[in-house]
């Protein structure tokens, strides 16, 4: 097995838990929540509680909560956003217990917004034909789910919170089974003994050079199951949504104009204010993302111009404050007011489809091991994630990811854990800043919403020669182990990318016989 460390890092401390959750976004506090209280848990954050994807997800969450829908239907419109590619007894486990979860949040208090009778405000996203999304705070849903959350999980006393520790790699046993993990928190290297890993480490964004994932989105929990041998399946396809807010200046987290801005009327238009998708898909703007995405970026290549735009001026400037009180803020600190501009938007990279792969109970190929979330393969998104379905992934896989380690837990006695026999590498400060801008800049040219193989070979190439030379030394920093991290993903990515010679979903080959 590979490691992020080596054989001269000195643990300062070992501690002891049942089960260590690596992420505090949705999927892991939600996790943590559903764990019996019997049993110790530890909740482990990279940064703070509010530093997640979780805490930016504008749009909401979907689930066949109203009168005139049903766990079919949102099963169909699932299965035909993913291409094929889903595995659709998970998107069957998905669709039938969503509404259990969602009425649980609510019992939690969770402030969804309501219409003026009391009842859910239900809204229509890309993909979905019925309206099915439901919201928080207007555009914040993430951010209010995740406080909310995060405040009573705080009040478990099983449940502690560990803020700013890093995740290094998973420790196995000789049965090759989990008996803890290693992490660095104020500068030391620690190791946790537990046969009950969940990661829930959300995504890949910083592989990119514009992601709406934060800082933190270095693909570690994923990069860390990749070197202990967990399969990794589907992880060619990213998801980029069409719009990103556009800035004439790079950002290191691109904010997001969300699709529940086209669900409530919001047009697609060049800057000669064509709308570009009329003719291409029956839903129009409301099209699947990685169709929305494409037609963008083809825009902008025929246009020769960096973005398109958003027209939601139909809508008055009251409605816009109160539905998208998030969004109206942001561009009108940029000088957009939405109500009578255009908002300039371009395709980012914003979700991942595949990831580590688990079966119906989160359980992955590495026994003790579980993967919630955006950070797992559930096989609910195949190609091409449906609009909203991720944070209904999070509550649905993370709590069967605990009730199975519930089962479990009665008869699995902690052993010591014991750091494997490892090479003493060079210690090394490379240039972390620049590789990690070479990678991204590959990244974006030849992994980006379309694709080709001479491409995707040369940034292959080019990305390996970069892990091999992280991987030659070692450096306790921080810096060091995202860079190896995103190396790792990247590699990944782009390997499975070329194996996968025909288009599909939100994989686009220009190359490929059905492109």
């Amino acid at each position: 097995m590979q490691s992020a460390i080596d054989g001269a890092t000195k643990i300062e401390k070992t501690l002891s838990y049942d089960v260590v959750v690596v992420g505090a976004g949705l999927a892991g506090l939600y996790t943590a929540l559903n764990i019996n209280e019997n049993y110790s848990c530890l909740i482990l954050a990279k940064d703070r509680i509010d530093i997640s994807n979780t805490w930016y997800a504008q749009g909401g969450i979907a689930a066949a909560v109203s009168t005139d829908d049903a766990p079919i239907f949102h099963l169909e419109d699932t299965l035909e956003a993913g291409a094929g590619l889903c595995d659709k007894d998970a998107v069957g486990v998905l669709v039938a217990e969503g509404p259990d979860d969602i009425a649980r949040l609510v019992s939690l208090r969770v402030p969804f917004d309501v219409d003026e009778f009391g009842d859910l405000s239900i809204t229509r996203e890309g993909g979905h034909r019925k309206n099915r999304i439901v919201h928080a705070g207007g555009d914040a849903t993430g951010r209010e789910t995740g406080k909310t959350l995060a405040h009573i999980v705080a009040q478990q006393k099983n449940v502690s919170f560990s803020e700013n520790t890093c995740f290094y790699d998973l420790v196995l046993n000789d049965a090759g089974a989990i008996s803890g993990i290693v992490a660095k928190k104020d500068n030391a290297f620690i190791l946790i003994e537990t046969t009950k890993v969940v990661i829930a480490t959300g995504g890949v964004g910083q592989v990119y050079k514009a992601t709406t994932n934060p800082s933190v989105a270095t693909g570690d929990g994923i990069a860390a199951a990749m070197r202990a041998g967990a399969l990794v399946k589907n992880i060619e396809f990213i998801q980029f949504h069409p719009t990103g807010l556009w800035s004439p200046e790079p950002e290191e987290r691109v904010f997001l104009i969300s699709e529940a801005v086209r669900g409530e009327g919001g047009l697609l238009k060049n800057k000669e204010g064509v709308r570009f998708m009329l003719g291409l898909h029956e839903l129009a703007e409301l099209a699947p993302r990685d169709i929305v995405a494409r037609a963008v970026f083809r825009e902008m290549q025929r246009s020769g111009e960096d973005h398109v735009f958003v027209d939601i001026t139909s809508k008055s400037e009251d409605f816009l404050k109160q539905r998208f009180p998030t969004i109206y803020e942001e561009c009108l600190k940029r000088g957009i007011n939405i109500s009578r501009d255009w908002i300039p938007v371009c395709p980012v990279q914003h979700y991942l489809m595949g990831g580590i792969v688990t079966d119906l109970n989160g359980r992955t190929s590495i026994h003790g091991l579980y993967a919630a979330g955006e950070a797992a393969n559930t096989g609910v998104h195949g190609a091409n994630r449906l609009a909203s379905n991720s944070m209904l992934e999070c509550l649905v896989f993370g709590r069967r990811a605990a009730e199975n380690i519930n089962t479990l837990l009665k008869a699995s006695p902690r052993d010591r854990a014991v750091l494997p026999d490892l090479p003493v590498r060079p210690r090394a400060k490379l240039d972390y800043k620049a590789l990690r801008t070479e990678i991204k800049e590959l990244m974006s040219t030849y992994g980006y919403v379309i694709r080709n193989e001479t491409g995707m070979r040369y940034a292959l190439e080019q990305i390996s020669a970069i892990k091999e030379k992280l991987e030659s030394v070692f450096d306790d920093s921080t810096a060091y182990l995202e860079t190896l991290n995103i190396a790792t993903v990247a590699v990944a990515i782009l390997e499975a990318a070329l194996s996968r010679k025909e288009s599909i979903g939100s994989h686009y080959r220009e190359d490929a016989d059905n492109a």
